[in-house]
């Protein structure tokens, strides 16, 4: 058996190898290494799969939030409703824009955000909402629309860990993650479903003025060079990361399509266990499993992680500080009877290792192990 990566992107790479490498050096030939022809190719052909009239690549999935709200005018002091259970950049650009950051609840089966505390958290400041698509698959957006809808809120969708995940509404309508709000956004980083060799990130709109506004934006504000239009940034994805892009999307489906069924066999083999939480999956989404997380309910996550490094078997602990206890974003204003979930899920999530080249001896011994220790 190899060696157990918790992202095994070698493997992946070896699959693909001609075709990156000889993307690669076509960017490095015409040395067109920023806007050059692979951006816009990729770019289009991004558009083309998530149905989705505009993509505006960008330098990073954190920059690619920020200037998600800057681009729909949201000014110093708006409120800005997002979950407790995430990631520290979905927060961190809503702080860095001078806006004020709501940290919400999520729910105990998806962790993803809770409706019930999305409701109560809207106050007259409340401008926008930015639900997390946590590991892979999509929040109620169907919900999340009409509280939207009722409140004129703007919807800013974080899918750094759900592209390729498809969204059911209830007319049977469906669409792609990140392309239901207003905006969305996603990060191309080495790990995540669809990942470049660097930092890359992206964001989706259906909003023609949207667009217009965001392109300028990652631009410096130009439309026209030496013409700034509007006040931008540096953010651009650079040709070689597109190339490597254009030459993966092709495959998402399929890398997606591998990590459902690695987390079938993972599901089939702790779904017995009275001490192991398996994941739920909603049944208005698709989940591409960007992260496979168990909850161990028996007091001994802390114990699994150790063991699990010490045989061999990368994992991870995401997340182990609520974001409302982070040094960066304490404040006074939150309760903790209103994070009873998140304060609850820190202390018994688990990731296995999740990735498209896992092999079924190595599954068996994961899961094995698993097993064996938590009893």
């Amino acid at each position: 058996m190899k060696k157990i990566q918790m992202v095994d992107l070698k493997g992946q790479y070896e699959k693909i190898k001609s075709t990156v490498d000889q993307s690669i050096e076509e960017v490095l030939n015409s040395s067109a290494f920023i806007n050059g022809p692979y951006v816009k190719e990729f770019q289009a052909d991004l558009e083309k799969y998530l149905d989705v009239k505009h993509v505006i690549p960008c330098a990073n999935g954190t920059d690619a939030l920020q200037i998600a709200m800057m681009g729909l005018g949201l000014e110093q002091g708006d409120e800005v409703i997002t979950v407790d259970f995430t990631f520290a950049a979905t927060v961190e650009v809503i702080a860095l824009l001078k806006l004020t950051p709501v940290l919400v609840d999520v729910e105990p089966d998806t962790f993803n955000i809770d409706i019930d505390a999305l409701k109560k958290a809207i106050t007259p400041k409340t401008k926008a909402i930015v639900p997390v698509h946590l590991f892979g698959q999509c929040a109620n957006m169907e919900a999340i629309l009409e509280v939207a809808k009722e409140h004129n809120l703007y919807v800013i969708e974080d899918t750094a860990q759900a592209i390729g995940a498809d969204y059911t509404f209830s007319d049977g309508t469906k669409k792609k993650a990140g392309t239901i709000g207003n905006v969305g956004t996603t990060s191309f980083f080495p790990s995540k479903n669809l990942g470049c060799y660097g930092d890359g990130g992206a964001i989706f709109t259906n909003d023609d003025e949207l667009a217009h506004i965001i392109r300028g934006m990652v631009n410096h504000g130009m439309y026209k060079r030496y013409y700034h239009d509007v006040i931008g940034v540096n953010s651009r994805l650079d040709s070689i990361q597109a190339a490597v892009l254009k030459a993966k999307l092709p495959n998402l489906d399929a890398y997606c399509d591998a990590r459902r069924n690695a987390a079938a066999y993972y599901t089939n083999a702790f779904s017995s266990n009275p001490n192991i939480i398996t994941p739920i999956i909603s049944d208005f989404t698709t989940h591409v499993f960007h992260q496979y997380t168990l909850q161990i309910t028996n007091g001994k996550r802390d114990a699994l992680h150790k063991y699990l490094l010490d045989q061999g078997i990368p994992n991870a602990i995401y997340y182990p500080v609520q974001l409302h206890k982070q040094k960066a974003y304490q404040d006074d204003r939150y309760n903790e009877e209103d994070f009873k979930v998140t304060n609850s899920l820190i202390e018994t999530v688990i990731s296995l290792p999740m990735h498209t080249e896992l092999t079924e001896d190595q599954l068996q011994f994961i899961t094995q192990t698993v097993l064996d220790f938590v009893g």
